[in-house]
Formats: structure tokens, sequence, C-alpha cells
């Protein structure tokens, strides 16, 4: 218990640092953004039409629900049963470049000033996925999520789930403000090489379905 309570003060002590390390590169990030916002967004809705933005219900820190905004890249084309077409199909091209350039991820920077969500830290991801953690993986929630993060710059889509959950609780545990730069200098890297974006076979990554431990029990 001892040490359960020490690394949590450790943890704790930490988020200020941090906090001001976001500030400090995402207000003049967003004025520097700010001429990019309205092409996009023109572009956007007059190739998909409205809502120019993608939000969505996803787990920030301690799983704690938060809206998150990013543009829209995707059709909403349904089949004859009214279910949403598989992501390939409603993929478009304009969608595939805004993911490609991570051009989608600019209106993140709005969650990252209210403090919903971090520059560096692991990515959110869908709110039914909290059931499906094991508690080890389950600690990805310490931190606030993050537009890139350490999975994102060692393989992004690429890499299976378990691999992610492995390099996002190490982040966890080894997070430092240098860390973050470095983080954040391989992302610049990572983007304009455009390695990564999908996983193989899959216009996006497939769903999580809970690692083998959890689908045993």
């Amino acid at each position: 218990m001892r040490g359960n309570a020490e690394i949590g003060k450790r943890m704790t002590g930490r988020w200020p640092a941090k906090r001001l390390f976001d500030l400090l590169l995402t207000i003049p990030g967003i004025v520097l953004i700010a001429p990019l916002l309205i092409p996009i967004a023109l572009l956007i809705k007059s190739r998909l039409g409205r809502p120019v933005l993608f939000r969505q219900i996803r787990p920030g820190q301690h799983g704690r629900p938060f809206v998150m905004a990013k543009f829209r890249t995707m059709t909403d084309q349904r089949d004859e049963s009214g279910r949403l077409l598989p992501d390939a199909q409603r993929l478009t091209g304009l969608g595939s470049y805004l993911r490609a350039s991570s051009l989608d991820e600019l209106p993140a920077l709005w969650c990252v000033l209210k403090g919903d969500m971090s520059l560096v830290g692991p990515r959110p991801l869908l709110m039914k996925y909290l059931d499906r953690y094991t508690p080890a993986q389950s600690r990805r929630n310490e931190m606030k999520p993050g537009i890139t993060g350490l999975a994102q710059v060692n393989g992004r889509n690429a890499i299976g789930w378990e691999e992610k959950f492995r390099l996002d609780v190490w982040y966890v545990d080894h997070w430092s403000v240098w860390l973050d730069i470095k983080i954040l200098w391989l992302t610049v890297r990572k983007v304009l090489k455009r390695e990564g974006i999908s996983a193989t076979g899959q216009a996006t990554m497939p769903e999580f379905l809970g690692s083998e431990f959890n689908l045993q029990d």
C-alpha cells in the first residue's frame, strides 16, 4: 500500500509541469495554425457537407468522459439496414490526406487548451474499451490522453493493440518533459514520412475486442 501511495504522490506532483508544458506550446500553436483551419473547414464542407467536425465522447484521465473533436474524414454512408458502412468505404480521398498529414487532429488542440487532453499521452480510444482492458492496460488512463504518444512514434497503427498498450503504460511510468519533447520531434518526422497510418489490410485500426488474458477468463 505504501508503494502505491508513493507512486500516486510522485505522479500527481508532475501534472503541473506537464500542464505548463502543454500551454506553452499549445497557445502559440493555435495562433500559428489559425489560418489553416478555415480553408480546411471549407474544403471539408464542400466535399463532405456538414458537420465539418467529428465529435465523439472519449475517456479522459481516469476514464472521465470528454468530447473529442477532429476534422471529419469520412462520409455517413449506410447500408440498407441503416448501419454505417466499413471505414474503408466511408474514408474519402480528402480524409485519407488529412489523416496521413495529421491535419485532422488540429481541432484537438482546443481539447488540450481546455485541459481535457495533453499534447503527448496515450491516445483517447473508445468508451466501450474501458471494460476490456486488463488491470495493467487500464493504467494508460492514469494520464490525460494525448494528440500523439509513444505508441504513435513506434509504429502508430501498424503495431497491434497489445504493443500499443505496453508502450502507453511505459510512458505513464517514465514521463518527463524531455520525453515529451522527443516524442513531439519524432511525431513530426513520422508525419512527414507518413509511416504507420493504417493497420495492415485496414483503412483504420481494427476494433479492440480485449486481450487474450481477458478473453480466457
